[in-house]
Protein backbone atom coordinates (compact mmCIF):
# COMPACT_ATOMS: atom_id res chain seq x y z
CA UNK A 1 0.00 0.00 0.00
CA UNK A 2 2.82 2.42 0.83
CA UNK A 3 4.20 2.14 -2.72
CA UNK A 4 0.79 2.96 -4.21
CA UNK A 5 0.45 5.97 -1.95
CA UNK A 6 3.93 7.19 -2.87
CA UNK A 7 2.87 7.31 -6.54
CA UNK A 8 -0.41 9.10 -5.82
CA UNK A 9 -0.46 12.79 -6.71
CA UNK A 10 -3.93 14.13 -5.89
CA UNK A 11 -6.46 11.85 -4.26
CA UNK A 12 -7.27 8.53 -2.67
CA UNK A 13 -10.79 7.25 -2.19
CA UNK A 14 -11.81 4.20 -0.19
CA UNK A 15 -15.28 2.66 -0.24
CA UNK A 16 -16.22 0.25 2.54
CA UNK A 17 -19.49 -1.69 2.35
CA UNK A 18 -19.19 -4.53 4.86
CA UNK A 19 -20.63 -4.71 8.37
CA UNK A 20 -17.68 -6.63 9.72
CA UNK A 21 -13.94 -6.64 9.10
CA UNK A 22 -11.33 -8.92 10.63
CA UNK A 23 -12.99 -9.93 13.87
CA UNK A 24 -9.63 -11.27 15.02
CA UNK A 25 -8.03 -7.84 14.68
CA UNK A 26 -6.05 -6.56 17.65
CA UNK A 27 -7.95 -3.31 18.14
CA UNK A 28 -11.41 -4.84 17.81
CA UNK A 29 -10.58 -7.66 20.23
CA UNK A 30 -9.19 -5.17 22.75
CA UNK A 31 -12.26 -2.94 22.45
CA UNK A 32 -14.55 -5.95 22.95
CA UNK A 33 -12.65 -6.79 26.14
CA UNK A 34 -13.13 -3.25 27.49
CA UNK A 35 -9.92 -1.48 26.49
CA UNK A 36 -10.57 2.22 25.91
CA UNK A 37 -10.38 3.82 22.48
CA UNK A 38 -7.76 6.20 23.89
CA UNK A 39 -5.50 3.28 24.78
CA UNK A 40 -6.14 1.46 21.48
CA UNK A 41 -5.23 4.65 19.59
CA UNK A 42 -1.66 4.24 20.90
CA UNK A 43 -1.25 0.71 19.44
CA UNK A 44 1.61 0.48 16.95
CA UNK A 45 -0.52 -0.61 13.99
CA UNK A 46 -2.81 2.38 14.44
CA UNK A 47 -0.12 4.98 15.02
CA UNK A 48 1.78 3.72 11.97
CA UNK A 49 -1.40 4.16 9.86
CA UNK A 50 -1.88 7.70 11.15
CA UNK A 51 1.77 8.49 10.34
CA UNK A 52 1.60 6.93 6.86
CA UNK A 53 -1.56 8.72 5.78
CA UNK A 54 -0.56 11.92 7.56
CA UNK A 55 2.65 12.15 5.50
CA UNK A 56 0.67 12.01 2.26
CA UNK A 57 -1.99 14.44 3.47
CA UNK A 58 0.83 16.84 4.39
CA UNK A 59 2.06 16.77 0.77
CA UNK A 60 -1.44 17.59 -0.52
CA UNK A 61 -3.08 14.22 -1.23
CA UNK A 62 -6.78 14.24 -0.30
CA UNK A 63 -8.05 11.06 1.37
CA UNK A 64 -11.79 10.41 1.39
CA UNK A 65 -13.33 7.32 2.97
CA UNK A 66 -17.02 6.44 2.61
CA UNK A 67 -18.73 3.69 4.54
CA UNK A 68 -22.06 2.10 3.63
CA UNK A 69 -23.39 0.56 6.85
CA UNK A 70 -26.41 -1.26 8.19
CA UNK A 71 -28.44 0.23 11.01
CA UNK A 72 -28.50 -0.67 13.76
CA UNK A 73 -24.71 -1.08 13.68
CA UNK A 74 -22.98 -4.41 14.02
CA UNK A 75 -20.54 -4.56 16.95
CA UNK A 76 -17.66 -4.14 14.54
CA UNK A 77 -19.12 -0.98 12.99
CA UNK A 78 -19.76 0.42 16.49
CA UNK A 79 -16.04 -0.10 17.15
CA UNK A 80 -15.10 1.39 13.78
CA UNK A 81 -17.26 4.46 14.43
CA UNK A 82 -15.66 4.91 17.86
CA UNK A 83 -12.07 4.57 16.58
CA UNK A 84 -12.53 6.83 13.52
CA UNK A 85 -11.49 10.08 15.28
CA UNK A 86 -8.29 8.50 16.66
CA UNK A 87 -7.42 6.74 13.40
CA UNK A 88 -8.85 8.13 10.19
CA UNK A 89 -9.56 11.72 11.21
CA UNK A 90 -6.28 11.98 13.13
CA UNK A 91 -4.48 10.96 9.93
CA UNK A 92 -6.24 13.68 7.95
CA UNK A 93 -8.84 11.55 6.18
CA UNK A 94 -12.34 12.85 5.47
CA UNK A 95 -14.96 10.26 6.46
CA UNK A 96 -18.64 9.97 5.60
CA UNK A 97 -21.19 7.32 6.51
CA UNK A 98 -24.20 6.24 4.44
CA UNK A 99 -26.91 4.09 6.01
CA UNK A 100 -27.56 1.14 3.71
CA UNK A 101 -31.27 1.96 3.42
CA UNK A 102 -30.27 5.25 1.73
CA UNK A 103 -28.03 3.43 -0.79
CA UNK A 104 -30.52 0.95 -2.23
CA UNK A 105 -30.72 2.63 -5.62
CA UNK A 106 -26.97 3.14 -6.17
CA UNK A 107 -24.90 1.03 -8.54
CA UNK A 108 -22.09 -0.28 -6.33
CA UNK A 109 -19.31 -2.78 -7.07
CA UNK A 110 -19.40 -6.18 -5.40
CA UNK A 111 -16.46 -5.46 -3.10
CA UNK A 112 -14.68 -2.70 -1.24
CA UNK A 113 -11.94 -0.81 -3.03
CA UNK A 114 -9.24 1.83 -2.91
CA UNK A 115 -8.85 4.17 -5.88
CA UNK A 116 -5.79 6.30 -6.61
CA UNK A 117 -5.97 9.58 -8.54
CA UNK A 118 -9.38 8.58 -9.96
CA UNK A 119 -7.63 5.81 -11.92
CA UNK A 120 -5.98 2.67 -10.63
CA UNK A 121 -8.31 0.57 -8.43
CA UNK A 122 -7.32 -1.90 -5.74
CA UNK A 123 -10.25 -4.29 -5.27
CA UNK A 124 -10.47 -5.88 -1.80
CA UNK A 125 -11.86 -9.38 -1.37
CA UNK A 126 -13.02 -10.58 2.05
CA UNK A 127 -14.45 -13.75 3.53
CA UNK A 128 -17.94 -13.81 5.01
CA UNK A 129 -16.39 -13.22 8.43
CA UNK A 130 -14.59 -10.14 7.19
CA UNK A 131 -11.11 -11.61 6.95
CA UNK A 132 -9.00 -10.41 4.05
CA UNK A 133 -8.88 -12.96 1.23
CA UNK A 134 -6.95 -10.94 -1.34
CA UNK A 135 -6.54 -7.95 -3.60
CA UNK A 136 -6.67 -7.33 -7.32
CA UNK A 137 -5.32 -4.26 -9.08
CA UNK A 138 -7.03 -2.99 -12.20
CA UNK A 139 -7.04 0.01 -14.48
CA UNK A 140 -9.78 -1.43 -16.69
CA UNK A 141 -11.75 1.64 -17.85
CA UNK A 142 -15.14 0.08 -17.03
CA UNK A 143 -14.07 -0.78 -13.47
CA UNK A 144 -12.42 2.63 -12.99
CA UNK A 145 -15.61 4.34 -14.15
CA UNK A 146 -17.85 2.20 -11.92
CA UNK A 147 -15.67 2.83 -8.87
CA UNK A 148 -15.51 6.58 -9.56
CA UNK A 149 -19.26 6.90 -9.94
CA UNK A 150 -20.04 4.59 -7.01
CA UNK A 151 -17.76 6.42 -4.63
CA UNK A 152 -19.01 9.87 -5.66
CA UNK A 153 -22.65 8.78 -5.30
CA UNK A 154 -22.02 7.43 -1.79
CA UNK A 155 -19.96 10.50 -0.87
CA UNK A 156 -22.70 12.87 -2.06
CA UNK A 157 -25.33 11.16 0.10
CA UNK A 158 -23.02 10.37 2.98
CA UNK A 159 -23.13 12.01 6.39
CA UNK A 160 -19.96 13.57 7.75
CA UNK A 161 -18.52 11.62 10.67
CA UNK A 162 -18.95 14.59 13.04
CA UNK A 163 -22.68 14.66 12.29
CA UNK A 164 -23.38 10.91 12.22
CA UNK A 165 -24.13 9.50 15.63
CA UNK A 166 -26.71 6.73 15.38
CA UNK A 167 -27.86 5.17 18.64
Amino acid sequence: MAELLDKTQRSVTHLEMRDTYGLRGEGYRAWRSGVSIEEISRYDYLSSWVDLIGRHVARGVIFRRARVVSEPFSDYIRYEHAITPAANLAAGELVRWLPRQRAYDLALPGCDFWQFDDGLVRLIFSSGDGDLVGYEMTDDPAVVSLCNSAFEAVWERGIDHAEYNPA
